[in-house]
Order: C-alpha cells, then structure tokens, then sequence
C-alpha cells in the first residue's frame, strides 16, 4: 500500500486544453506525435504515436479514487468498482468479454488509488477498434443485478481482511487515520472496514456512485502505440460521443491546518519488526509551487537510495531493513512521508533521530550544486529508459494525468525541475519538515 517515489516518470508533450498535434521538438524528453482531443460530452482523449511497435496501450483513466468518497458511511466504492467493471453488460456479459480479449492475446486489468481509477488493456494495434467498442459499451452500459452485487461486495470484504494480515497496510491505514481529521485521505483505498463489511446492503446507493462519477467528463481516454492520431480519433467519436455527461463533482472537505505533531501506536497481530513512519503535511500537485517542486528533490536527495541516510541506516550500520520516502503527488494536500522497518525494537528513537538529524542537514545547509545536477541528470535519464514500450508510457503518466487533467502541467513540471535551486531545496525542506505538522507512528507486534 505505501506509495513509492516515481520522479523519472515523467513525459513532456505540447497540448491546448481542446485540441494540439505535434512531434516534440529536439530539447523535449520525447519525440512522438501527439495528439489531445476533447468531445462535446468532456471526454477528453490523449494519442501518443509510437509508430512501428504494432502494439497499443489503452487506457481509461477516471479521475475518482476513495478522495471521492465524502459521504459519511460509504467509504470503499471505488476500488468497488475496479472489480465490478468486469461483470460486463447485457450486450457485453463478463464472459463474452473476456473471452473477446483471450481471442486477441489481451487480458483486462485495473487499479484504484486515493484519486483515480484507471483500466488497461494491451494489444495488437488492429484490434483497436474492437477493443474501444468493448470499452466504450462497459463504460456507458455497465449492468450488475443485485445478487451479483453482494456477490462482489463480499469479495471486496475478503480482500480487505486479507491485507490487514499485512503489517505495511497496517500502519500505512492507521497513519492516514491519524494524520487527517476531516479530508477523505484519512481512509485509505480499501475504505473502512465497517463500511466495507456493510456494502452488500448498499446496492441502490452503488448505482449512484457510477451514475455520478462514470461520466465522460470525469474520464480521459491515454492510448498510445502505433496508431495514428486521425483514424484514432474517428473511433473515439464512433464509440464515445453518445455517453452522456453528468459528472457530479465530490463535496470533499478541505483539512483544517495542523498545528501539533500527532502519534499513533498500533498493535500488530502477527510477527513483524518494529515500523516506524513519518509523515509531513504536503502540498497538491502543482508545477507552479516552487518549493512543492523542489520537495521532490529534497526527498530523494534526503532519503533516496545515494543518500547519506540511507548509506548510515541501511548499509553501514545496519540498523533497517528499508528506507522508503515518497512526496505524494496528490489532487488535493497529502502527504511526505517516510517508512522504515527497524531490525532492534529497542532502537527505534535511535533511528527517528538519526531522521530528525538529517531533516535539520537539510535545513541548515545548502546541498552541493553538483550532486543536484546530478540528480536531475539521473531523472531525464531515467525517464528516458523507461520509454521502452506503450504500456510504459502509458503507465508513467497515468497518475499525473488524472491528478492534473492532462499532459501541460507534467510538461511544466519537468521544467521546473530543471531549474531547483540549492535555496529552493533548503527552504522547502524548512517549510514543510515542520514537526508541528507531522505524524509520527510506530508499528509493533502484540505480545
């Protein structure tokens, strides 16, 4: 369940917010066409043409996670629907489905996070009609009966009790808990277990939840692959311009600011060695926030894998198992935050000092200007190593497309990082390394 930082996922491409075609200039990160086109209905679709792989990556992006879910008792709908989506349609039944995609060597798969939930589907750039007419009928036609309902709800409910046996989603459930009061954030993806254990009596209000948030202008179509943008987009107005809008935006309460440091102890009911995480309030995802941006690099330079923390905690001294550090990138203010798994129970302020140490490091001294070119160096590279396939691609941008809409504000984003500077990374780790506004907790087994 813990996030994991993903900086070099990253693609810079030109895009009017209603329609733009180009192949990416030289000093761009990538060359491929690409093509943004919004329906009359708000659908709007992302082509990035990677000519001559015959391969296409299909992807249906809702801009819906469990941040949706404010209304009081019904947390866990969304991933609820990740698994519901397969049941199929009355043109369309699960097993016809599947068996249309087993036919072309292609499967259907899907997740769900905090802002959005997104389906794929790999395959043979020929078959890219047939597989948008599937899409586009479950998407605009999804039927369940109740009984299949409760059926699903308690598949929803085993899987819940299946990752509370694991110490990770443990803590990462009560940390989110603890550090928000009010916003959605504070239940994770799952959702709470008591309204997870009460879904099967929910089916009216089920139907709801997709009538409200399934709509084409909360939804972005990312294909990428060999296609070409022209006959692409003749497909999508085929298939899509009679799904009709209505999306109802969530009425998500904004979290009051934090001014004291919060704990949370948990109990775990197994074998494992003490966790410990924290956590820093954050801000949104916003190319333009200068010091959010430079956070980003701050946290890998603090707690990444080359880090002076990491080489102390993990490899010289031996004192953990893991140091995880993840800047959320998130819709709305989340979360900094910090895991580790420490091998000696009885060391657990030693390693939160050592923690602490390193924050007031960064605090108080400007990071070498070499290392911080060099860090940027290393995420162009490794943005362009991870361009290997559509699927790739298609991957890398999902989380940041659906948190911003679309691809500009990714463009911005990448060049904002190449222009952090060694006061910017100081003073957003003084700004948001505030310990009145972190949560701090540690996992233990119960005796």
């Amino acid at each position: 369940m813990l996030r994991h930082v993903a900086l070099a996922l990253l693609l810079v491409i030109a895009a009017t917010p209603v329609l733009a075609q180009q192949a990416g200039p030289p000093d761009r990160l990538i060359t491929f066409p690409t093509h943004v086109e919004t329906l009359d209905n708000g659908l709007k679709t992302i082509i990035i043409s990677m000519p001559g792989s015959g391969l296409v990556s299909y992807w249906s992006i809702v801009r819906t996670g469990s941040r949706d879910e404010f209304e009081p008792d019904h947390t866990g709908f969304a991933h609820f629907f990740e698994h519901m989506m397969f049941r199929g349609t009355e043109r369309f039944p699960s097993d016809a489905y599947n068996q249309a995609l087993t036919s072309i060597g292609a499967s259907g798969n899907a997740f769900t996070t905090d802002d959005l939930t997104a389906y794929h589907i790999s395959i043979p750039a020929e078959d890219l009609a047939m597989v948008m007419d599937l899409e586009s009928d479950r998407f605009r036609n999804l039927a369940y009966s109740e009984s299949d309902f409760r059926t699903e709800a308690g598949a929803v409910y085993g899987e819940y009790r299946k990752n509370i046996t694991n110490p990770f989603f443990v803590i990462y459930e009560a940390m989110m808990g603890t550090a928000f009061d009010v916003h959605t954030y504070g239940h994770t993806t799952m959702g709470y277990e008591k309204d997870i254990a009460a879904m099967p009596t929910m089916y009216e209000y089920s139907l709801s939840f997709f009538s409200r948030y399934y709509r084409p202008d909360n939804t972005i179509l990312l294909i990428t692959g060999d296609v070409e943008a022209p006959a692409t987009m003749d497909l999508v107005r085929d298939f899509y311009d009679d799904w009709a809008q209505g999306y109802v935006p969530p009425q998500i309460p904004p979290e009051p600011t934090q001014t004291q440091e919060k704990h949370v102890e948990v109990s775990y009911d197994g074998r494992s060695l003490p966790m410990l995480a924290v956590a820093y309030k954050f801000d949104a995802f916003d190319p333009d926030n200068r010091l959010r941006v430079a956070a980003d690099l701050l946290t890998e330079m603090a707690f990444g894998s080359t880090s002076d923390l990491y080489k102390q905690l993990v490899l010289d001294e031996q004192l953990v198992e893991f140091l995880a550090a993840d800047a959320a990138i998130n819709r709305d203010p989340g979360l900094l935050d910090l895991y580790t798994r420490i091998k000696d129970p009885d060391r657990i302020d030693e390693v939160l000092a050592a923690i602490d140490t390193t924050i007031d490091s960064f605090k108080d001294t400007l990071v070498d200007e070499a290392d911080l070119d060099a860090l940027k160096s290393r995420l162009r590279y490794g943005f362009l190593m991870g361009l290997e396939t559509p699927d790739a691609v298609a991957r890398g941008l999902s989380r940041r497309i659906a948190v911003s809409g679309g691809l500009e504000p990714i463009e911005a984003l990448y060049r904002a990082y190449a222009t952090v500077t060694a006061e910017e990374v100081r003073d957003a780790a003084r700004h948001y390394f505030d310990e009145s506004r972190r949560t701090v907790g540690i996992l233990r087994s119960t005796p």
